[in-house]
């Protein structure tokens, strides 16, 4: 019993170390990219070796895939949070919709690294062993969703899951990413404080009113 002691805190130190490089990897590609992040650099914030670095994610790429697996993984728990099966629809796809936007508000590295991967049109993403698993649990929260709604009446039938993702995902992540350029063209910060609720409300109110449309 005695020998497995230094083992487990030999297991809880490694993933502490790793939790805190990812963190300040995390920071580094979404301030930098994929190509502008250092290693070296991530290993001094770190107070670790770029040898330490590739032992755990064994190269420059492996650390910005887990960075951005984790990222998305982020996001596809708290989706798994929904009381699917105990809210009305309606109810649940509101929950749904204010849980994304609170997510991308308070993750603006995960936009950016989002953003950064499609510049590099996510050649590193589709390497992902994970892949599958960062795409089925959104659709399958949302598809059980949908399909109460429907059996209960309330839903359009002619909706497909992906259509919906898309239309919460591509507002949230609007709001976040083009942030400045919107408030430079139109004087208008879609972050500010004031109008946050008016935006939570409406990306909800769009949402329901196109699946309850006829």
């Amino acid at each position: 019993m005695a020998s497995s002691v230094p083992s487990q805190e030999r297991t809880r130190d490694a993933d502490r170390t790793r939790a805190e490089i990812l963190d300040v990897a995390t920071r580094e590609f979404a301030d930098h990219g994929y190509t502008g992040a250092r290693v070296d650099e991530i290993a001094a914030k770190t107070s670790t070796t770029k040898r330490m670095l590739y032992y755990y994610f064994g190269s420059k790429e492996g650390l910005y895939l887990a960075v951005l697996e984790r990222a998305y993984a982020g996001i596809r728990a708290l989706e798994q949070e929904v009381d699917v099966e105990h809210l009305p629809p309606e109810a649940a796809l509101r929950q749904l919709t204010e849980l994304t936007f609170d997510h991308h508000e308070s993750h603006p590295d995960f936009i950016r690294l989002v953003s950064i991967e499609n510049i590099h049109r996510a050649e590193h993403l589709r390497k992902s062993p994970a892949l599958d698993g960062l795409a089925g649990p959104a659709l399958d929260v949302l598809t059980s969703i949908l399909e109460r709604g429907r059996t209960a009446g309330v839903f359009r039938d002619d909706v497909d899951a992906l259509d919906v993702h898309m239309l919460i995902s591509s507002f949230c992540v609007f709001r976040t990413a083009n942030r400045h350029t919107w408030s430079a063209i139109f004087r208008r910060d879609m972050l500010d404080p004031a109008r946050r609720e008016h935006y939570r409300k409406l990306l909800a109110d769009v949402v329901l009113d196109h699946l309850t449309a006829r």
